[in-house]
C-alpha cells in the first residue's frame, strides 16, 4: 500500500465510522465492524484474511474484558440495588457538613462509579442533591456538578469500569498501574472540575430545586453501613495493586517463582479480586439484607444487559485494531506519527478528543483511539507506568466537550430542569475542564517519571 495512499484510506474510514454512527443512527458495534472490514479491503487484505483478523481482534479482547465487565456490572449493580451509593452519600455528606458538601459529593461520585455506571449513579443520587440545595436555598449546581465531576472522572480513569479496562486490554497497559495513576490524577482533576468549578458556575446560573420534589428528613433505616460499602468497593482495587507492587517487587528482588507470590498474583488478577467482591457484595449486602436469591439471580440478569453492548462494542474496537494490524497500516500510522515528535501522551489525547468531540460517545471515542494508537506505541520503549498515563490522556480527551450529541448532556439537563444553554455552561465546562486538566496532568507526570 502506497504511503501516499494511506492518509486518504484512514480519513475515509474514520468518515465511515462516522456516517454510519451519525446518519444513519447505527449501533456503534456494528459500525465498527464495518469500518474495519472496509480499510482491510481498502488496504489490500484478502476476504479470509480479514475474517482471521475479526476472529483473532473479537477473541483476543473478549477474553479479558467479558469476564471484567461482566462480573463488575452485577457488582455495581449489588451496590445499587442495595442502597450502597445513597448511603455513602449521606454518611459522607453528614460527615463533611453542610457548608463542606461539595467535596462530599465530590468525593462520593468518585468512590461510586467505581463499580456503577455514571448515569445510573446519578440518578440514584439526585434525590440527595435536591435535597441538600432546598435546605440551603442554593442552586442545584453547587452541589450536582461536584457529583457529576466525580461520577465522570471515576467512570473515565479508574477500572474496573468499562473504558479504561477496553482501552488498557487494546494497548496493553497494566490495571494496577491505571488504577494508581487513575486515582492520583483523578481526585485533584476532581476537586478542580467539581466543587471549584461548581462554586463558580453556581453564582451565575440558579438553578431551582424541582416543585414536586419531596424531601425525606431521615435516611432510610435499610441503608447498608458506611464502613462496609468503602470496605467492599475497595477489595478489588487493593488486590489489584497488591498484584502490581508483588510482581514490580519480585522481579527487582528476585522473588519470580515463589509460592506467596504466586498466591497473590492469582488472587490480585482481576478476575478474582472482582469476583472476590462481588461475592462480598451478594453476601453482605444482599443475602444479609433480606435478598432472597432469586431476586439475586434477577438483579444479575438485569446488570449484564446493559453490560452485553459494552462488551460488544469493545470486541469491535479490538477487531479495528487487529485489521489495522495485519493490514499493516498501523505500522505505517505509527511510522508517520512517530516523525510529528509528539509525546504518545499528547497524541493520544488529540485523537480521543477530535473523536469525541465528532460523534459524542466518550466510550467509542475510547476504543476507537486505543485502536489507532496501540500500532504507535510498539515503536516506543514504553514502560507500565507510561502505559497508563496513555490510557489515562485517552480517557481525559475523550471527556471532552460533552454536548448534544451525547446522551450524558441530556441526561443532565433533564434530571436539573435546566436549558440547553445551561447544559452547556455547566456540564460542558465542567466536562472539558476534566478533560484538559487530567490530560495536563498524564503529561506532567509522563515527564516525571522519566
Amino acid at each position: 500500500m502506497s504511503e501516499y495512499l494511506l492518509p486518504v484510506i484512514l480519513a475515509a474510514g474514520v468518515g465511515l465510522l462516522l456516517f454510519l454512527v451519525l446518519k444513519l443512527k447505527m449501533q456503534a458495534f456494528i459500525a465498527l465492524l464495518i469500518t474495519a472490514i472496509f480499510l482491510g479491503l481498502a488496504s489490500g487484505m484478502s476476504p479470509s484474511a480479514i475474517i482471521d483478523s475479526i476472529t483473532e481482534g473479537m477473541g483476543s479482547t473478549l477474553g479479558f474484558v467479558a469476564t471484567v465487565v461482566g462480573i463488575g456490572a452485577i457488582f455495581g449493580q449489588m451496590l445499587e440495588s442495595s442502597g450502597g451509593a445513597e448511603s455513602l452519600a449521606r454518611c459522607l455528606t453528614r460527615r463533611f457538613g453542610r457548608e463542606n458538601a461539595p467535596y462530599a459529593l465530590a468525593l462520593t461520585g468518585f468512590i461510586v462509579a467505581i463499580p456503577v455506571f455514571l448515569d445510573v449513579g446519578f440518578i440514584i443520587l439526585v434525590p440527595v442533591i435536591y435535597a441538600i440545595a432546598r435546605d440551603t436555598r442554593r442552586s442545584l449546581l453547587y452541589y450536582a456538578i461536584p457529583l457529576l465531576a466525580g461520577l465522570a472522572v471515576t467512570h473515565a480513569f479508574i477500572p474496573p469500569t468499562p473504558g479504561p479496562i477496553a482501552v488498557a486490554e487494546l494497548i496493553g497497559a497494566d490495571l494496577g498501574w491505571v488504577i494508581f495513576f487513575g486515582v492520583v490524577i483523578g481526585l485533584p482533576v476532581t476537586f478542580l472540575a467539581g466543587p471549584v468549578f461548581g462554586r463558580f458556575i453556581s453564582k451565575r446560573i440558579y438553578v431551582p430545586v424541582p416543585d414536586n420534589f419531596e424531601h425525606a428528613e431521615e435516611a432510610p433505616a435499610s441503608l447498608p453501613p458506611f464502613r462496609q460499602v468503602v470496605g467492599i468497593i475497595a477489595v478489588p482495587l487493593v488486590l489489584i495493586l497488591a498484584n502490581t507492587a508483588t510482581g514490580a517487587l519480585a522481579v527487582a528482588y528476585g522473588f519470580e517463582g515463589e509460592a506467596w507470590v504466586e498466591a497473590v498474583r492469582f488472587v490480585g488478577h482481576p478476575f478474582v479480586a472482582l469476583l472476590v467482591a462481588t461475592l462480598m457484595a451478594i453476601y453482605f449486602m444482599g443475602l444479609r439484607r433480606g435478598f432472597t436469591r432469586e431476586h439475586i439471580f434477577q438483579l444479575s440478569t438485569k446488570a449484564l444487559a446493559p453490560a452485553g453492548l459494552i462488551i460488544l462494542v469493545t470486541g469491535a474496537g479490538g477487531v479495528f485494531k487487529q485489521v489495522l494490524v495485519d493490514s499493516g497500516a498501523g505500522m505505517m500510522i505509527a511510522e508517520r506519527m512517530t516523525g510529528m515528535a509528539l509525546p504518545p501522551i499528547l497524541l493520544a489525547w488529540m485523537l480521543a478528543a477530535i473523536i469525541r468531540v465528532t460523534q459524542g460517545s466518550a466510550t467509542v471515542a475510547m476504543i476507537t483511539s486505543a485502536g489507532l494508537v496501540a500500532p504507535v506505541l510498539e515503536l516506543f520503549a514504553l514502560s507500565a507506568p507510561h502505559r497508563a498515563l496513555v490510557v489515562i490522556a485517552i480517557a481525559s480527551g475523550a471527556t471532552i466537550l460533552s454536548h448534544v450529541n451525547d446522551s450524558g448532556f441530556w441526561l443532565v439537563g433533564k434530571y436539573l430542569g435546566m436549558s440547553e444553554k445551561q447544559t452547556l455552561q455547566s456540564w460542558t465546562v465542567m466536562e472539558t475542564v476534566i478533560a484538559v486538566a487530567g490530560g495536563a496532568l498524564a503529561l506532567v507526570a509522563s515527564l516525571l517519571i522519566g
